[in-house]
Formats: structure tokens, C-alpha cells, sequence
């Protein structure tokens, strides 16, 4: 992977992991483009790094909130913050049992089936076009809209489907508030990130030499940049009900990948 590689798929990243158009689709048509060749290992911690980069990213825009949240749980309360927490939580559980359980089946998803991105991404744009006619609310987010909406991010494993829009859009579809729906589908991948992180560390399959460096950093700063950007933009398109956009785009997205796959 060469420099200008590592830059162009860091902004992928950092721009698909909140724009709700699927990070892990575009990663793969960007390889398919960019003619990828490293090996899988190489590959894998050039994507752990950049999805670090998008978890800082969330962080830093989020960083009141997750002040409040941890010291309100430091009060060791049943508090709200507590009880946002503990649905954040609940969210995970879908995820982490289909995670943990179909890892290896997840893994060959992810080996350049472009044919299988482009409809997902299909399916994506039909989820943002029912979530921007949803009708205005000011509902919060519960704990069994947080299990529904944990169901939603376990579906976006697949490569293609966005896992911002398919949990924002199922927020929407169930009621919640808009911009109540963008801080949760935020918040809630986080912990999910750095468990996949820390897994995939303990795990030993991440390979490092010293000639990564330059690449992994630069993919990581272009990741970063663009995450921020990113999910300052997307928490504001929510809340105005610009998701008809991205829909068209990911429509657009998806017919280009099913014919570049069907020629290939």
C-alpha cells in the first residue's frame, strides 16, 4: 500500500463512518479500485488503525457528553447518565453475539464481494429514504428502542450497509428524536470499536514493521481530520432531514458496484 493509498482510504473512513453510506462498502470498492494487494494481516491493522481514528474523532466531538455521562456515573447512581450507559450496553448485545460467533463467516464478506456491497448499499438508500419521511418527535431513547436499534448496528456488519444509517434510520422509524437518535448511533459504536480493537491486538493477528509506520500514520491523521468533519456535518444533515441525499448516493454507489462486479 503506498502513501497516497493509505491517504485516500484513511478520508474513506473517516468520512463513511458517520456519513451514513458504509465505511466497511466503501473501504472494499476503494481496494477493489486502488488494486489492494497487501496481505490480510497487513490489511487488517491498516483498518484497525483508521477505525481508532474515527473512535478518537467521536470522542473529541462528543467530549461534553462523555464528560457528563462518566461523572455522572461516578456517582454510582441510578442516575440518567447511568442509565445511558447501561443502554449503550444493551445495544452492544446483538453485535457482540453475532461478533463473537460468525466472526470467520463475517470475515469472507469482507474478501472483495462487490456484487454483495452494491446491494447492500441499495438496501441502505431505501433506509435513509423512510427514516427522512419519518414524522418529528421528541422521544428518547428506551431500553428496548436500544436493544431494536443494537439488532440494526448487527445488520450493518455487513459490508454495505450503513451502520450510522441503518441505526440512525431505525432510531427515526421507532420514534426517537433526531438528533437524539445521531448522539446514540455515535456513542454507542465506540465501546465496539475499542473492544474489536483490543480483540484483534490480544489475538495476534496484527502484524507491525517499522516500514508501516509512515502508512499507518498517515492513514490514521486522514481518518482523523475527515471524522471529524464528518460527524460534525452528519449530526446537523439529521437534524434538517437532508438523508434523501445520501440515499440518491448510495443508490448511485450501489448500481456502479454491481456493474463493475458483473463485468469483473
Amino acid at each position: 500500500m503506498e502513501i497516497i493509498d493509505a491517504i485516500i482510504l484513511g478520508i474513506v473512513q473517516g468520512l463513511t463512518e458517520f456519513l451514513p453510506v458504509s465505511s466497511s462498502g466503501h473501504l472494499e470498492l476503494g481496494k477493489a479500485i486502488l488494486g489492494d494487494n497487501s496481505i490480510p494481516q497487513e490489511s487488517l491493522l491498516f483498518n484497525v488503525v483508521v477505525h481508532f481514528a474515527t473512535a478518537i474523532s467521536t470522542m473529541i466531538v462528543f467530549r461534553k457528553d462523555i464528560f457528563e455521562i462518566t461523572k455522572g456515573i461516578l456517582k454510582f447512581q441510578w442516575n440518567e447518565e447511568m442509565q445511558f450507559l447501561a443502554k449503550i450496553i444493551v445495544s452492544m448485545i446483538p453485535a457482540v453475539f453475532i461478533g463473537y460467533n460468525y466472526e470467520s463467516e463475517l470475515a469472507e464478506l469482507f474478501g472483495g464481494n462487490i456484487l454483495l456491497v452494491g446491494f447492500m448499499l441499495l438496501i441502505t438508500a431505501f433506509l435513509l429514504f423512510l427514516a427522512d419521511r419519518a414524522k418529528y418527535t421528541d422521544k428518547k431513547v428506551g431500553f428496548k428502542n436500544a436493544l431494536i436499534i443494537g439488532f440494526a448496528q448487527a445488520v450493518a456488519m455487513l459490508p454495505g450497509i450503513s451502520r450510522s444509517g441503518a441505526t440512525i434510520s431505525t432510531s427515526v422509524l421507532i420514534g426517537i428524536d433526531k438528533a437524539k437518535a445521531a448522539r446514540f448511533s455515535f456513542l454507542m459504536v465506540v465501546p465496539l470499536i475499542f473492544g474489536k480493537i483490543a480483540k484483534d491486538i490480544l489475538s495476534g493477528e496484527l502484524t507491525y514493521e517499522s516500514s508501516n509506520f509512515t502508512i499507518l500514520s498517515t492513514g490514521f491523521i486522514a481518518a482523523f481530520v475527515s471524522g471529524l468533519f464528518a460527524c460534525t456535518l452528519m449530526i446537523k444533515l439529521v437534524k434538517k432531514s437532508k438523508l434523501t441525499y445520501f440515499s440518491i448516493y448510495c443508490i448511485v454507489i450501489g448500481l456502479i458496484a454491481i456493474t463493475y462486479a458483473s463485468m469483473n
